[in-house]
C-alpha cells in the first residue's frame, strides 16, 4: 500500500527572531511538501502560535484566519518607535516622570481600547496600499495613511507592572513596563494598542514583548518546535476530521452517502445544529468529506476534502529553510 502524503493541520510556536515564512519553510522541508498553507502570521519579534495546512487540510484554513486571538504582552511606557514594537526605532522617548501612571490613570486609557473600536493599524505592518506593503513604503521614507478598521477588543487587562530605567540613545529614561492579555477579533494590531494607550498617557510606548496565546479554541500548549528535529512533525499533525470538529457541528455519512456527496449529488441529513450555517461531513472511517450547509434537509457541498494522495505524488523538490 502506498503511502498517504502529510495532510492535516500543524501547531507550531513559533519563536523568536525568525519570520513565520521561515516557519513554513522548515516545515515544508520536515513534511517533505511543495506547499503549506497557513492561517496568518506573526511579526519576527513575536512568538506563539502558528496554524499550518498540509495536503487537503488548507481548505479548513480559510474557517481558521478569522477566528479570535489570545495575546500576552509587555508594554513599555515611555519610549515610542516607529514600528510601536521593539524591531523599531526610538521615535521619542520622554519618559514617565511627568505623566500620571498610576493603576487608575492606565486602566483609563486600556478600557478605552476595549469592546468594539475603530483602530488605525501600524504603520509598519503588512497591510497593502496601492498594491505595496505598508511596511515597505514606511522603510523606503514614503508616507503611509492606513484607514481605520473596525475591530473589537473583549478583553484587555493589566496583569503586572514596573518601572525601571532604560538607555535610549545614550539617555536614561524612566520607563514603566506593563504586562497584558488581550482577547481580540482577527485583525486587531496589539501594537497599536499598546502605542494608543501610550498616546493616551501622553508617554508614548510601544511593545517589548509579544505572544500569540490561543486562535479560537487550539492553544499554543499544543503546538510543536519546528526546530527541533526530535519532533515527529508528521506525528503532530492534527487530523481534518478533528480540526472539523472544533470548529463544525458533524454530520457522520456512510461510504455510500459519502460517495454520492462527492459525486455532486444531494444527500438528506439532519441538521446537527440550526443556528450553524456551516457543517462538516465525515464518513463513519472518520475521515473528512466535506464542508456542507443544510438546506431542508439535504446537504450542499461548500467544499469538498478528497481522499489522501499518494505520498510521491505531493513530494518536490525539498524545500530549504
Amino acid at each position: 500500500m502506498l503511502a498517504s502524503a502529510p495532510d492535516g493541520i500543524l501547531l507550531v510556536d513559533k519563536p523568536q527572531g525568525i519570520s513565520s515564512h521561515r516557519v513554513v519553510s522548515i516545515a515544508r522541508r520536515r513534511l517533505g511538501l511543495k506547499k503549506i498553507g497557513h492561517a496568518g502570521t506573526l511579526d519576527p519579534m513575536a512568538t506563539g502560535l502558528l496554524i499550518l495546512g498540509a495536503g487537503p487540510s488548507t481548505r479548513l484554513l480559510t474557517h481558521l484566519v478569522g477566528l479570535g486571538k489570545t495575546y500576552t504582552a509587555t508594554i513599555r511606557l515611555g519610549v515610542s518607535t516607529d514600528s510601536d514594537d521593539a524591531d523599531g526605532t526610538p521615535t521619542a522617548a520622554v519618559g514617565v516622570r511627568d505623566a500620571d501612571v498610576s493603576a487608575d490613570a492606565v486602566e483609563r486609557a486600556v478600557a478605552a481600547q476595549r469592546g468594539t473600536i475603530d483602530q488605525v493599524p501600524s504603520t509598519v505592518s503588512a497591510i497593502k496600499v496601492d498594491g505595496r506593503r505598508a511596511y515597505d513604503l514606511a522603510r523606503k521614507g514614503e508616507e503611509v495613511v492606513l484607514r481605520a478598521r473596525t475591530v473589537t477588543v473583549s478583553r484587555f487587562e493589566v496583569t503586572g507592572r514596573e518601572e525601571h530605567t532604560v538607555t535610549v540613545d545614550g539617555t536614561d529614561v524612566t520607563v514603566v513596563d506593563l504586562d497584558v492579555v488581550v482577547d481580540c477579533s482577527s485583525g486587531t494590531y496589539v501594537r497599536a494598542l499598546a502605542r494608543d494607550v501610550g498616546a493616551a498617557l501622553g508617554t508614548g510606548a510601544h511593545l517589548t514583548a509579544l505572544r500569540r496565546t490561543a486562535v479560537g479554541p487550539f492553544a499554543v500548549t499544543d503546538a510543536v518546535d519546528i526546530e527541533d528535529d526530535s519532533v515527529d512533525v508528521t506525528a503532530a499533525l492534527a487530523r481534518p476530521a478533528d480540526v472539523a470538529r472544533r470548529l463544525f457541528p458533524v454530520v457522520t455519512l456512510d461510504a455510500a452517502e459519502a460517495k454520492d456527496l462527492t459525486d455532486g449529488k444531494r444527500v438528506a441529513a439532519e441538521h446537527p445544529d440550526s443556528e450553524a450555517p456551516v457543517a462538516a461531513v465525515a464518513r463513519e472511517d472518520d475521515r473528512l468529506v466535506g464542508l456542507v450547509s443544510v438546506h431542508r434537509g439535504r446537504l450542499r457541498v461548500i467544499t469538498n476534502f478528497p481522499a489522501p494522495t499518494p505520498a510521491s505524488a505531493a513530494r518536490g523538490t525539498e524545500a530549504r529553510p
